[in-house]
């Protein structure tokens, strides 16, 4: 079994919460790359530094200098935080970026509306299946690298399902800080992809959720099998939201998810 876990900010600025992932991502079966985020870190150093805070459909607006701020907080200091935490309980681990290796390599989004905003257009698997053939878990930051060498702030979810897709991942485990996917305040256990679908272009799933079904369209299209939940889901693959892949692979369903 290959694992994908993503993971956002509010589950590794916690001390306990990130203690109890480590734990939860080390007894999973067979090997596991981690993907993390850090959204809430990334905003409140931005706040200091009293530089704008912008979202547009669910994703930052990244500046100059905001993207400084956003490869000092993932790159540097939630990606070391989460190496160490698995280190603590004797797992070896390995922190990279996007950057690192041109592990991830990205174009700037919608034209660069949206700034140093990247999207995902190749991943290498070498890299990863070689950290991963040496005994390594990888933490993976989501800054890429762009065509000019220079990084961009890559939504993780997205930098998620492309790294599972260029593993040939069984599993990509989406954690957040809801229990899954809502409707009308209840968690729907399983979704069909036309159901997915609906929910994004209904508007029942909007900004964050609407941009992880999104992402998780794409990854079980690829043949990926995705969940969506809360922490439970490490420990029980179906105790949030699961969607099944279908083995159509990455490009067509990228159209199919935008």
């Amino acid at each position: 079994m290959l694992s994908v876990v993503k993971v956002g900010g509010a589950a590794v600025s916690d001390a306990a919460g990130l203690q109890r992932l480590v734990q939860d991502v080390a007894a999973l079966s067979g090997n596991a790359v981690v993907v993390h985020g850090g959204g809430k870190e990334i905003s409140a150093w931005q706040e200091r530094l009293e530089l704008p805070v912008e979202w547009r459909d669910g994703l930052r607006v990244t500046g100059p200098d905001a993207l400084r701020v956003t490869a000092m907080v993932l790159s540097g200091w939630m990606n070391k935080r989460v190496v160490q935490a698995f280190e603590d309980r004797g797992v070896t681990a390995v922190g990279i970026s996007g950057e690192d290796g041109s592990l991830i390599q990205a174009v700037p989004a919608q034209g660069g509306a949206l700034g140093a905003v990247g999207e995902v257009v190749r991943v290498r698997p070498d890299l990863l299946e070689a950290l991963l053939g040496a005994g390594f878990h990888p933490v993976v930051s989501p800054v890429s690298r762009g065509p000019d060498g220079h990084p961009l702030n890559v939504n993780a979810d997205e930098a998620a399902l492309h790294v599972a897709a260029a593993i040939g991942a069984d599993r990509m485990y989406l954690v957040s800080d809801v229990p899954g996917v809502l409707d009308e305040g209840e968690v729907l256990r399983e979704l069909t992809l036309d159901g997915a679908r609906a929910l994004v272009e209904e508007g029942v799933a909007q900004g964050g959720m609407a941009v992880k079904l999104r992402q998780a369209l794409v990854a079980a299209r690829a043949g990926v099998e995705v969940a969506i939940g809360d922490g439970r889901i490490l420990r029980d693959f179906r105790a949030g939201t699961v969607l099944h892949g279908s083995n159509e692979g990455v490009a067509g369903a990228m159209e199919v998810a935008s």
